[in-house]
This record gives structure tokens, sequence and C-alpha cells, in this order.
């Protein structure tokens, strides 16, 4: 497991997400809420048909493309410029 985790994600939940997520967790035995959604998120996108295993970068699925600085905005669309 990478235990590498750069990038922090606030997430707000209704109070009958959250009792699903602690539901999931206590169920499955996880340590920790964040377990239990990084689990959930998972499981979400291998339903969804993304392979999210080891070696694919978080920058593959992205609305953003990887500049030398980072993550950058995309090119404009031609026709959007002032």
């Amino acid at each position: 497991m990478n235990d590498l985790r750069a990038e922090r994600l606030q997430v707000m939940l209704s109070p009958e997400e959250l009792a699903a997520v602690d539901n999931f967790r206590f169920r499955h035995r996880m340590p920790t809420r964040a377990a239990a959604v990084r689990e959930l998120l998972k499981f979400g996108l291998a339903a969804a048909g993304v392979d999210a295993g080891a070696g694919v970068k978080s920058s593959s699925f992205g609305v953003f493309g990887r500049g030398p600085e980072g993550h950058t905005q995309g090119e404009p669309e031609s026709g959007n410029e002032d």
C-alpha cells in the first residue's frame, strides 16, 4: 500500500451519508473513516469501469492537464477567446 498521501480532500456529508460510511466502516472493521471512504471510492471507480489500480495516476482521469508547473487547466477551445 502506498502511504504517500499528498492531497487533502474535504467532503461535506449529510447525516444519512455519514451514517452509511460509518456502517460500512464498522461492518468491514476498518480503522478510520478515511480508510472507509478510500475503499468506497475504489469500489465506485471499479463499478464505473475506471482502473484505479497500482501504477495508474490520478491525472489520468482528471479534467485538468498536468503541465510543468503541476495541474493546469487545458487549452481554451477556439472561439472562447476574448
